[in-house]
């Protein structure tokens, strides 16, 4: 029987409090204003995320090498996200570029966003590094605050 159970981790960031799922093979969901609540539980998937990404606010990591595992989202959705994991650290991309890039369409920035705003591993699959036509930070699950501070993250040491 391939039964799911879902793990967390809680971590302390310089945007917040994160906590980090796993289903045992992969991370599957990050949620922002988290509070440690004492219920955490480890495996060797998340003890990696919670290293990496502790990695990453300290400005010594770039990439992530973890397994994912999101539990929800359309074979479209995914496709975005995937393309979400080529952008590379400290550059940005807009909506249009990435509808461009997936063969979308005129109006596929639109369908990009949608996506963009569901995905369930944020900072991981780096939906902050999306940006309006005009070079203008647009919706983010965790807010606007936190994707610039992400962004400044990427741009250099200073910021944490």
């Amino acid at each position: 029987m391939n039964e799911t159970t879902d793990r967390y981790a809680y971590l302390d960031s310089p945007i917040g409090g994160l906590r980090v799922h796993s289903d045992g093979a992969g991370i599957t969901e990050i949620d922002f204003d988290a509070h440690e609540d004492g219920g955490e539980s480890h495996d060797a998937v998340l003890d990696a995320a919670v290293a990496q990404l502790r990695e990453y606010f300290a400005g010594e990591r770039t990439t992530f090498d973890l397994p994912l595992g999101p539990q929800k989202g359309s074979a479209f959705q995914r496709s975005v996200w995937k393309a979400l994991c080529e952008i590379p650290y400290g550059k940005t991309a807009t909506y249009g570029q990435l509808a461009a890039e997936l063969e979308l369409g005129p109006f596929g920035a639109r369908a990009v966003g949608s996506a963009n705003g569901s995905n369930p591993i944020p900072i991981i699959v780096p939906c902050h590094r999306v940006i309006g036509a005009n070079g203008t930070l647009t919706g983010y699950a965790g807010g606007l605050e936190r994707k610039q501070a992400l962004l400044d993250l990427e741009q250099g040491p200073g910021l944490f």
